[in-house]
């Protein structure tokens, strides 16, 4: 539906900004004129999936919305047991809450926010295992989210017995949304499985990591999205979805396996955190658009559109001289902060900053992927610099206009414009011991 947007002027911004302490999380959604926070329960559902809520059942358990629901998860990726959740860090928290321990060693590439978190809360350790390729930001290779097979080999190798499964997230959203060959992924289930560890995928972006494949890996370009995701899916032991992005819905997620140990032991779980298994903190009428969601969004046609949105802001940065994670990724463009806020040292967080400069500029909310995000050493309790400090700019699916993206580029063209005046950027004045970025409270320099 359409609602009124009320724009602000530059005085008024500046108060509001104050007043969430300079995190743009803690900002009311009137104060924002276009939200790019995410791109995660956000989008707008189509008139199908709103015929298929009105006819969701609410049945406790053996509601007819579960089955359906079920049974396209089984259509499309191959997994036969499966446990819907309210979102995806819900379905992490599930999961993990049976298979990780403390002391286990869990690889990724470039695990999320959540994923870390629910990691780092359990006293285990995550370990990147992301290819080079995404470290820099200009250089353009069509497949940045991938894993470097000899980095995972290494961390197999030595914690042998401690590594309880991988973790490979498509696209690989901390990298700048960027995506992993259908090549990769098999080599990288085939090295697990030689070391007898389990393959979790993050799926929360599985179908744009499909078209992906399609336009960009030869063999695959004349098949259907919803044949490249289900070989996506062919080896893989379990998956984690948050369905609020390429599910196209406002809130749930689901963990689908042919593992039934891994099901049997998640459902002892999911009864006390999300509900009955059938529902799993969800709405009856809420699986039904799901199931509808998963279906619309792995044809080829609805994911080129959202797809050409993300490039069409890209071609205008371009315009601009504007540096960002190249290729454009599917869902978001992922700004260099530390090329543009150069006199900024990494100890006053440049990606933060810019994320304040732009919401004063124009009213425009985006979000920190970066040193803020990447939280502190579970150990020495030191700030975490060692990634990429970059400002997300997430589409909503189905919301914006290309004209959006003209204001957009223009409003981060002028924060660049005057770059060089922006010397000094954020400090703490307090933050929550995990997952800090939601909540933390911060100061301007």
């Amino acid at each position: 539906m359409v609602e009124p947007i009320k724009p602000s002027t530059r005085e008024e911004r500046e108060k509001w900004l104050k007043e969430a302490h300079y995190n743009v999380f803690q900002l009311k959604a009137e104060q924002v004129y276009i939200d790019l926070l995410t791109d995660s329960g956000t989008g707008a559902m189509s008139d199908r999936q709103w015929s298929a809520l009105m006819l969701g059942d609410e049945s406790y358990a053996g509601a007819t919305s579960f089955y359906k629901f079920e049974a396209v998860v089984q259509k499309l990726f191959g997994m036969q047991y499966v446990i819907p959740t309210h979102q995806g860090r819900a379905a992490e928290n599930v999961l993990f809450s049976y298979l990780v321990k403390e002391g286990d060693v869990v690889p990724g590439n470039a695990h999320f926010d959540t994923t870390k978190g629910h990691i780092e809360s359990r006293k285990a350790k995550a370990v990147d295992v992301t290819c080079d390729d995404a470290k820099d930001t200009q250089k353009e290779v069509p497949f940045k989210g991938n894993v470097s097979l000899e980095k995972l080999e290494k961390v197999l190798t030595e914690n042998k017995g401690k590594v309880p499964f991988m973790v490979l997230t498509v696209t690989n959203n901390t990298v700048g949304g960027q995506p992993v060959s259908m090549e990769n992924i098999k080599a990288t289930v085939q090295l697990c499985h030689s070391f007898n560890v389990p393959v979790v995928m993050d799926s929360a972006r599985f179908a744009e990591n499909a078209y992906f494949i399609k336009t960009r890996e030869e063999e695959y370009k004349d098949k259907s999205i919803k044949e490249i995701a289900k070989e996506m899916y062919e080896g893989v032991d379990a998956m984690l979805m948050s369905a609020k992005k390429d599910g196209v819905v406002n809130m749930g997620g689901f963990i689908a396996t042919n593992n039934k140990e891994w099901y049997e032991g998640a459902k002892l779980f999911c009864i006390p955190f999300e509900g009955y298994v059938t529902y799993g903190g969800m709405n009856g009428r809420d699986l039904n658009a799901l199931a509808e969601g998963l279906m619309e969004n792995t044809e080829y046609e609805m994911l080129h559109t959202r797809i050409h949105q993300v490039q069409y802001l890209a071609s205008l940065l371009d315009e601009y001289d504007i540096p960002y994670q190249r290729p454009a990724g599917g869902h978001a463009i992922f700004v260099d902060a530390d090329k543009i806020l150069s006199k900024i040292p990494k100890e006053e967080f440049p990606a933060q900053t810019l994320t304040c400069e732009l919401y004063l500029e124009a009213g425009i909310r985006a979000c920190e992927i970066g040193y803020m995000l990447a939280d502190r050493d579970p150990v020495t309790r030191e700030n975490r610099f060692n990634g990429l400090d970059l400002l997300r700019l997430a589409i909503p699916r189905r919301v914006y206009t290309d004209n959006h993206m003209k204001v957009i580029a223009a409003a981060l063209k002028n924060v660049y414009d005057r770059r060089d005046s922006i010397t000094r950027g954020v400090a703490i004045e307090w933050e929550a011991p995990l997952m800090r970025h939601f909540t933390v409270r911060l100061k301007r320099l």
